[in-house]
């Protein structure tokens, strides 16, 4: 009777021993997984808003033409420089040749306008030494009628003293009078020489400034001839950079506009993270700082990386239509900063597995 009450007393105390023991290991968990959160909350800020981002660039037409040839499959990977799509560029050449027949329009235009300034500038200068040659005649006619302006005077005064003869009077008048007919003549035909003078050099310098016109024109078809020439080029789509070609929108023989969209290069050769911290975490983090970046797809690959930059704005701000908060009913919302991180170090093996728009969890180092 005795070891049946002491069994029924042993147990109680053997469940209450297992509860306890129960509870200790329940609260040690929590305890251990309190001390990891708090070791973790203070040397990391984590965030599962992010995702891996690359530059896609649209490739778009630069001239009008139908489409030659197509040298690609969608999703191909492709490297920078590659042909993509070729257009038919029988009227791009047609254009350079058009474009370099006004050019040597122009060049030979320019040589004729310069010769016509030389043979201007020529008369200009013959004009003006035929100009001083007459300004010399005055200068002896000049000369002449003082002379005979002298003999008339001594002539008469003779003649009044009838020392003179009549006849002798009038040869000195008739003198006198050639004279100062040579000298009005010589000064006349000056003003006509110098008039005509002017006259030459103005048309030499209109002529001069022809040249300037006719050299502004061949720069304006040589500008003409180079955007002909660019023009054929873009007649040839390249790839922009290492990465897959997507999205293709034309068909061979096609007639595609300037500005058509034609396909899209995934630049997967350089990614990064953009991810969306909430603004309570953002004091810790800093530019330079080391980040352990997990990718949804691959759990068991290590990448690191380092924070670049902050964006400068909330993701709000970005958005096709921003909330506004000033109609009275407001709801304070956390808001998200994106942060991007450059990818430092990522396994070979994973480099080409790895595209845009991948979720990913990133872990930033803070202390």
């Amino acid at each position: 009777m005795e070891n049946k009450e002491t069994m029924n007393n042993a147990a109680p105390e053997k469940k209450s021993k297992k509860k306890l023991v129960i509870i200790s290991s329940v609260l040690s968990i929590v305890l251990i997984i309190g001390i990891i959160y708090f070791v973790i909350s203070a040397n990391y800020e984590t965030t599962d808003n992010a995702q891996l981002d690359a530059d896609i660039v649209s490739i778009k037409s630069s001239v009008s033409g139908y489409v030659q040839a197509i040298r690609f499959k969608d999703n191909q990977q492709v490297k920078k420089g590659d042909t993509l799509i070729t257009i038919d560029n029988t009227d791009l050449r047609t254009r350079v040749a058009q474009a370099e027949a006004a050019l040597e329009n122009a060049k030979a235009n320019l040589l004729s306008v310069k010769s016509n300034a030389s043979a201007s500038t020529d008369n200009a200068n013959a004009s003006s030494l035929s100009s001083s040659s007459v300004e010399q005649t005055i200068n002896s006619a000049k000369a002449r009628l003082t002379k005979s302006k002298g003999d008339f005077k001594r002539m008469e005064n003779m003649l009044a003293a009838k020392a003179a003869t009549q006849a002798q009077f009038d040869a000195a008048k008739a003198d006198l009078d050639v004279a100062q007919a040579q000298y009005d003549g010589a000064v006349s035909q000056f003003k006509s020489a110098s008039a005509q003078s002017q006259g030459v050099r103005s048309q030499a310098e209109a002529q001069k400034s022809l040249i300037t016109l006719a050299e502004a024109m061949v720069k304006q078809r040589e500008a003409e001839l180079i955007l002909s020439k660019i023009q054929m080029e873009h007649a040839v789509i390249l790839s922009p950079c290492d990465g897959i070609v997507t999205k293709r929108a034309v068909e061979v023989g096609q007639y595609i506009t300037i500005a058509q969209p034609l396909c899209s290069t995934i630049d997967n050769s350089h990614l990064w993270v953009t991810a969306n911290f909430k603004e309570t975490q953002v004091k810790k983090i800093k530019i330079g700082q080391t980040v352990n970046v997990k990718i949804d797809a691959f759990p068991d690959v290590k990448i690191t990386g380092k924070v670049d930059s902050y964006i400068g704005a909330t993701g709000a701000k970005f958005s096709l239509l921003p909330p506004d908060n000033s109609t009275g009913n407001f709801v304070k919302i956390i808001q998200r900063i994106p942060i991007r991180i450059e990818l430092t170090d990522v396994p070979k093996e994973t480099v080409n597995a790895l595209y845009p728009g991948l979720s990913v969890f990133v872990e930033v180092s803070v202390k």
